[in-house]
């Protein structure tokens, strides 16, 4: 069991390393004049999509 939590660590730890690599793609463009396009759906998104990798590291650490 603790060879499984040896190996799933760096798996892990490379998952998030991966995700935080996204934030230094590219540069943002300067916004429309008209307004705000994002409804938050993207936002939202991204926490879910963040919140189901948490979910995933902690289901099999425990597991």
């Amino acid at each position: 069991m603790s060879s499984m939590r040896l190996h799933a660590l760096p798996i892990i730890g490379f998952m998030f390393l991966a995700l935080l690599e996204f934030g230094f793609g590219q540069g943002t463009a300067p916004s429309p004049a008209e307004g705000p396009t994002n409804d938050g759906k993207t936002i939202d998104q991204g926490i879910a999509y963040v919140l189901l990798m948490l979910a995933l590291a902690i289901t099999y650490l425990f597991h």
